[in-house]
């Protein structure tokens, strides 16, 4: 471990379980928001988590970089993008929790790894080790089993998973902290997603208006749900290594996998389980793999809590790796 007092790495632990309980636990609130259709709890999220992000930013006095970031057209056409990318992610996780889609959903943040490996093969073209092609050959099968259980293309997991994959590789570029970069993407989202609301209000199809204020909390709450594990995983970010937070992260997903059998009672016929089944093999031997290289590396370089490989903290990074945030980058799901 670290050179960090134990008292301090379990605070970090905790912290961490907490982030990713909470973004596995999110399957619970988004269906307390109908009858709001997922595109107005979409802009309700946006609007909302700007405001929320922007409070804490002014608390703690964090504003010189945005001065920075309007200097730099390049570094702000990325935030753009990101912004773009993860108000794709946002709607489509929220449109299937809302539509009993939980399972698929949570299939797409099982394959983000796998994902994030293959882009950085395509795109950066980086070299992997056997058993990483390996894990994305038993990938890409599991895509096809899953399919043909399906009987159609899981486009939910897929564009959840190529949609995060993407905000990472693109956040990586801005290397932006946590909090910043969430003020950032959506204070590009706020008015686009202020002026949908004006016109849904005005059509008289606002949820935030005819509902009552019960529910109105609700939407509102939307900033805060998104900021909250945000913080968290930034207080654990700087107190325990990388390759405990690329364990962590699977929890998300396994909370939701779960909900999605258990409380939603979403079906799981025999080849869907072979198509999870498979998606679990890739990863165990992802973990692995990882988790051998790391070992390897405080080995040979003595330092304490070397990150795990190129993979298998993708979630991490993904995440805005700082103070933060799937990095909350994440801002998952």
């Amino acid at each position: 471990m670290s050179g960090k007092p134990k008292g301090e790495r379990h605070i970090g632990l905790l912290n961490g379980f907490a982030a990713y309980g909470m973004w596995g636990l999110f399957p619970l609130y988004f269906p307390l928001l109908k009858p709001a259709g997922a595109t107005e709890v979409l802009a309700h999220r946006m609007a909302w988590s700007f405001l929320v992000v922007a409070l804490a930013l002014l608390v703690l006095r964090r504003w010189r970089w945005a001065g920075e970031l309007l200097r730099q057209p390049r570094k702000l056409a990325l935030v753009t993008v990101a912004a773009a990318v993860i108000a794709v992610n946002w709607g489509v996780y929220i449109w299937a929790v809302n539509h009993d889609r939980v399972v698929e959903a949570s299939l797409g943040y099982f394959i983000n790894p796998l994902v994030t490996i293959a882009m950085g093969v395509l795109l950066l073209k980086e070299r992997l080790r056997p058993v990483q092609w390996a894990a994305v050959g038993i990938g890409f099968g599991a895509v096809v089993v899953l399919t043909v259980g399906y009987g159609r293309l899981p486009w939910i997991s897929l564009v959840l998973a190529f949609s995060f994959a993407t905000y990472g590789l693109v956040k990586k570029k801005v290397n932006l902290s946590g909090l910043e970069s969430l003020a950032a993407e959506t204070a590009i989202q706020f008015l686009p997603a202020l002026g949908y609301l004006v016109w849904l209000s005005a059509r008289g199809e606002s949820a935030f208006v005819t509902e009552g204020p019960g529910h109105a909390a609700l939407l509102a709450g939307t900033g805060l749900v998104t900021a909250l594990p945000l913080i968290c995983f930034g207080a654990a970010a700087i107190r325990v290594p990388l390759s405990t937070l690329g364990l962590l992260q699977y929890l998300a997903p396994v909370f939701q996998f779960l909900l999605g059998i258990l409380y939603f009672h979403e079906a799981m016929p025999p080849e869907r389980w072979a198509g999870f089944a498979l998606v679990w093999l890739a990863l165990s031997l992802l973990t692995w793999d990882a988790l051998r290289t790391a070992r390897r590396l405080r080995s040979q370089t003595g330092r304490p809590g070397a990150t795990l490989a190129t993979g298998t903290t993708s979630a991490v990074r993904n995440a805005d790796s700082v103070a933060p945030g799937p990095d909350p980058v994440d801002v998952k799901p």
